[in-house]
């Protein structure tokens, strides 16, 4: 069976750049809705994270490099996130109910998979299958030796170590 390959003539042709604007929309919404108190603080910061994500989509689409594409695409799914956390913001000062922040959360999340399907996509393309862009994940655990101190650090550090002699020879 041929397999068939669809081809993007534009940002604009690219679902995830669909739902993103829509999503862009909503958040916009969310924004002008916050009182004057927010007017100068999270009013504009959720109007340019929203925008920097479907932004940030069009640019890495209008690249030549699939890793200047990656690039692009992984800024706007930071973006995303950078909204999730602001819509928890607007949770805990009573600016939205948390169904409205669950929808709005779950949105969100669909915008997240397409930009993780599309980045998937870039890498696996022809040319861009070696690029080496990853973002290897580094576990992240606290154990407890973590918590206590070392030898090492509790040794003689070498600032305090008495100053070598100084000598007079010429610079090279």
């Amino acid at each position: 069976m041929e397999q068939t390959t669809t081809r993007y003539g534009s940002f604009e042709d690219l679902e995830l750049y669909r739902t993103a604007r829509e999503f862009r929309k909503k958040m916009y919404r969310v924004a002008k809705s916050l009182l004057d108190t927010e007017k100068f603080v999270l009013n504009p910061q959720m109007r340019k994270a929203a925008l920097s994500v479907t932004n940030n989509v069009a640019e890495g689409h209008g690249r030549y490099h699939y890793a200047d594409n990656i690039r692009f695409v992984l800024i706007a799914r930071g973006s995303v996130s950078e909204l999730v956390d602001d819509l928890n913001t607007c949770e805990d000062e009573g600016y939205l109910t948390p169904a409205e922040v669950a929808g709005l959360k779950a949105e969100a999340a669909s915008v997240l998979r397409l930009i993780n399907g599309y980045i998937r996509y870039l890498r696996e393309s022809k040319t861009g299958a070696n690029l080496g862009l990853r973002e290897d994940s580094v576990p992240y655990r606290v154990n407890d030796d973590d918590l206590s101190c070392s030898d090492a650090l509790l040794a003689e550090s070498p600032i305090t170590d008495p100053p070598s002699p100084i000598t007079n020879h010429p610079p090279p």
